[in-house]
């Protein structure tokens, strides 16, 4: 393949290239220069550079290269590769991709002949071959066109070729190429990106040198054009930001490095794929040795979380693990229990949002005192943070939005502050996305403005409950009985829990109980929606039976809206003070 690309004249030679003079001036070649090169095999017939073709000119007074002298450049580039080791493919691919690097020896070999700074030997080479001497003497033994293949700028090129001196090029090919396969063989996804700039957004505490060498990576990325989402790109992009900020990666030993830490965590029970969100979040780990990443791990220990809690913890907040985020614990810990929290309240708060633990206790107190201001406190705040630890998260004029968009809605802080106790993830959910468009959801099945209040004050969690998902499917399944949408919204203006009962559990079973067993009209909830929070099988079927088995016929409402003493005085003839006879079995009653 390489063969096609010399001229069919030219035949086989050898011969030793000559030694270059070093002037002052010339900065392009390497401290080498003086040094006896190695002996290269070339196909030459001629010393003579060979006269280029008609309408391929040659400039020797400008910056750019000819056609025809890229084309010598990159045979030369691939001839120079393989006799370092590579494969002739490989060399071909490395030429092409590698203008840089061509440029830069054609110009050395232009400044050399305008200034006639070739030895005797060396000024009658062709210029093919004086290519090939330059780039031997420049001592990166092809690395330099082998990153600028990967899509790294020149100047990184230079300065990780320099880093990475001691090693040969095939050999750091193929460590390349398993670092790809083992970090970036399945695409990111948006979860990875996502976590990354949650962690990075709720971190306001000071910082240990590995954890801002990662924020400063990802602050960079996000700088750039499409910021983090250049881990959704292709493999080689990534890669090349994560060498560029961590180039140390590529002095790591395969085999006994960074292997012995991806099985470490895999044997500790770290899925495969989470390994990689846990690298990628956290490069610095892998720059640790087996024993400092188990004293890390033995440090989560003083989260008391159950073992499989622990490697969902490492895995949605990989930051844990950094000294900063573990010293941190101490802080938060001792912070919540001075605002006499729990420790298990703390440690679910933790489970359920890491993040805390990047937290500082004086944002985390600028939260507790809203909740407080709400009359949130004691066993209140303990189920708040246990139930939703999100809120701590959120900014207080963030929070303070929700609390005045209930109070614009006629609810005092009394009810708001009561809403925040029963419910609180409301409080972290969004205004305009969550919270707007539940209000013109029931505005539109006829809940007017009146009556918004109560039926939030009554139920809440309605504000949270999918509109999609759940609570359209709800309302369709009603409408396909025959109920009308002005009906559904008068059920919910009365009944506010409606929407919170799921069809296959609760509203088909007992809407087939009073069609099919009670022989009553679906219209009958619309009356009494209520029917619906009792128990079927320990309210609604027992006192049916009984009122059959007397031949009495009464409403859904008198039938379930009395307690035991008051069903059995009016229906079953017994005294207020007597108890409710057990329910007559179906097989009496028939």
């Amino acid at each position: 393949m390489l063969s096609q690309l010399w001229p069919p004249h030219i035949h086989t030679a050898s011969f030793l290239l000559p030694e270059l003079p070093r002037p002052h001036h010339f900065l392009l070649l390497s401290s080498n220069a003086c040094r006896r090169t190695p002996t290269f095999h070339f196909r030459l017939e001629s010393r003579r550079r060979p006269r280029p073709r008609r309408g391929s000119s040659i400039c020797c007074c400008c910056g750019s290269a000819s056609e025809w002298e890229l084309k010598e450049a990159g045979i030369a580039v691939s001839t120079f590769l393989q006799g370092l080791g590579v494969s002739e493919e490989e060399s071909l691919s490395i030429a092409s991709k590698s203008p840089s690097y061509s440029n830069m020896l054609v110009e050395s070999v232009r400044d050399l002949d305008q200034h006639s700074m070739w030895n005797s030997d060396s000024a009658s080479l062709g210029f093919r071959e004086k290519l090939l001497h330059i780039a031997s003497l420049k001592g990166d033994n092809g690395k330099l066109p082998y990153f600028e293949s990967l899509g790294f700028t020149l100047s990184s090129s230079i300065a990780l070729a320099r880093y990475l001196s001691s090693q040969n090029l095939p050999s750091l090919m193929h460590k390349v190429a398993s670092i790809k396969d083992l970090f970036f063989s399945h695409q990111a996804d948006h979860l990875l990106i996502n976590n990354i700039r949650r962690m990075m957004l709720h971190l306001s505490i000071p910082i240990d040198d590995d954890l801002q060498h990662t924020l400063s990576f990802f602050e960079k990325l996000e700088a750039r054009r499409g910021g983090l989402n250049v881990f959704l790109s292709d493999k080689d992009t990534a890669f090349r930001h994560l060498i560029d900020s961590f180039p140390r990666l590529l002095s790591l030993s395969l085999d006994n490095h960074i292997v012995p830490i991806i099985d470490f965590l895999h044997n500790i029970g770290v899925p495969r794929v989470h390994i990689t969100t846990i690298i990628l979040s956290f490069p610095p780990i892998l720059f640790w040795n087996i024993q400092l990443l188990k004293a890390r791990l033995l440090a989560l220990k003083q989260i008391h979380l159950v073992d499989k809690d622990y490697i969902k913890l490492l895995s949605r907040y990989p930051w844990v693990l950094s000294t900063s985020i573990q010293e941190n614990y101490e802080e938060v810990h001792g912070f919540f229990l001075s605002e006499k929290v729990r420790k298990i309240c703390i440690d679910s708060a933790i489970r359920g949002q890491p993040y805390l633990l990047g937290c500082s206790t004086g944002k985390l107190k600028s939260m507790l005192d809203q909740l407080a201001d709400l009359g949130v406190k004691g066993n209140k705040l303990d189920r708040v943070i246990a139930r939703s630890p999100q809120l701590l998260l959120r900014k207080p004029r963030d929070f303070l939005q929700v609390v005045l968009f209930f109070e614009n809605m006629g609810l005092d802080r009394e009810i708001v502050g009561r809403i925040l106790s029963r419910c609180p993830e409301i409080f972290a959910a969004s205004i305009n996305k969550t919270l707007k468009r539940k209000i013109e959801f029931l505005s539109g099945v006829g809940v007017s403005e009146a009556y918004l209040p109560g039926v939030i004050r009554k139920y809440p969690e309605l504000l949270v409950t999918d509109t999609d998902k759940t609570i359209l499917h709800r309302l369709m399944y009603l409408m396909k009985l025959g109920l009308s949408e002005k009906e559904i919204g008068f059920m919910v203006r009365t009944f506010s829990p409606l929407f919170g009962y799921s069809i296959e559990e609760v509203l088909r079973p007992k809407i087939e109980f009073l069609v099919k067993s009670m022989k009553r009209p679906v219209r009958e909830v619309v009356d009494y929606p209520r029917y619906f929070s009792y128990s079927l099988e320990k309210k609604i079927k027992p006192r049916y039976f009984v009122l059959k088995g007397r031949h009495i016929e009464c409403s859904l409402k008198d039938m379930l809206g009395k307690n035991d003493e008051e069903f059995a005085a009016e229906f079953m003839g017994v005294g207020l003070g007597g108890m409710l006879d057990p329910p007559l079995s179906s097989e009496n009653v028939l």
